[in-house]
């Protein structure tokens, strides 16, 4: 994926800030200072920057629990935030923004005045070569029509830039958000779904379809569902029951239905994204999902949530069939790596 072509400016300069990246600050960086040339804001302090950085990666890490890998400094300091300034993993973006930007805390300031180091001179090093001190001196009169320049507290926008990236923002933010995405899926080759751990807020699908169209078939033919984790009898007129991603959603990141089965409500909400021990839940998972399989299919063969166990299944009407092992062996290494990035199992 290329940059928007301009006669006037040297794209190439800001297409080769990243020909090379080891960690993803000039990913963040960059979308931090397009977003806010978005709002019309040219003379940017450099806080403001700073704390968007840490916001714009804040699900993927906290909620997602992507790993950014160990030269990367943002991973730890959104965690070391999370506990300092007491915000909730779910908390609205733009709620983080604020109170980063207003803290006094004297430790979430040196962790936003770390950036301030290397990233903002690095990112314009294309232009110019030198340090730390000679690019920002160099930077003073927009030298070689870099983007912007550079002062102790601030950065202010080169103004032959502002045209062209509020009228290609959302080319530019793409192209951001790909190679962020090519970037971090090599530091989780086996985590699903990168693209959408990376820009995608925390608003979540309704599963009130998969309710009504594939497990109320099942309710009405059995009568009550037992759930898996508390053995409780489930009534669909009780209304007491939730869907549940039996590997979390944080983790797999869709709604498939071969993840989907309804659990007690209030067990559902203490389990939150956890991991189930498959060696205490696996079977019952099992038998609950071929037998809510075998009904729907009975009922309405056409149903489209059927096709969904094709992922697991390519020969599902074979004499194989809804295969035990095979369903394992899905779910089982999905579990493994969500464990390794760092998701934690339910207790006993």
């Amino acid at each position: 994926m290329n940059l928007p072509y301009s006669n006037n400016l040297p794209v190439n300069k800001l297409a080769a800030v990243f020909s090379s990246t080891s960690a993803t600050y000039k990913f963040y960086w960059f979308l931090a200072i397009l977003e806010l040339v978005e709002k019309d804001i040219f003379y940017i302090e450099k806080k403001k920057i700073f704390s968007k950085m840490i916001s714009n990666s804040w699900y993927t890490i906290n909620y997602f629990q992507v790993s950014f890998g160990k030269q990367d400094l943002i991973q730890d300091s959104v965690r070391t935030i999370l506990e300092i300034e007491n915000i909730t993993i779910n908390e609205n973006k733009d709620i983080i923004n604020a109170i980063l930007e207003n803290t006094t805390k004297i430790d979430t300031l040196k962790i936003l005045n770390h950036f301030d180091k290397n990233v903002p001179h690095w990112f314009i090093s294309s232009w110019f070569s030198g340090n730390r001190k000679d690019i920002y001196s160099l930077s003073q009169n927009f030298d070689h029509g870099c983007l912007y320049r550079l002062e102790k507290d601030h950065i202010e926008i080169n103004p032959i830039w502002i045209s062209y990236l509020k009228l290609n923002s959302k080319i530019l933010k793409d192209f951001c958000y790909w190679n962020l995405s090519l970037f971090l899926q090599k530091r989780n080759p086996n985590v699903p779904d990168i693209p959408n751990k990376i820009c995608r807020t925390l608003g979540r699908n309704s599963l009130l379809k998969q309710m009504n169209e594939y497990w109320k078939i099942v309710f009405i033919e059995l009568g009550a569902i037992d759930c898996i984790f508390t053995n409780k009898k489930l009534i669909f007129e009780e209304k007491k029951y939730a869907l549940d991603h039996f590997v979390p959603h944080a983790f797999v990141s869709h709604d498939l239905i071969w993840n989907l089965i309804p659990i007690d409500k209030t067990f559902n909400s203490s389990k939150s994204d956890k991991l189930p021990l498959l060696d205490k839940y696996f079977d019952k998972f099992y038998i609950l999902q071929e037998t809510a399989y075998e009904i729907v299919k009975s009922y309405n063969p056409k149903n489209k949530y059927l096709e969904e166990y094709l992922n697991i299944f390519p020969d599902l009407d074979s004499r194989s069939g809804f295969d035990y092992l095979q369903y394992k062996e899905t779910i089982q290494p999905l579990i493994t790596i969500a464990s390794n990035n760092g998701f934690s199992y339910m207790k006993g």
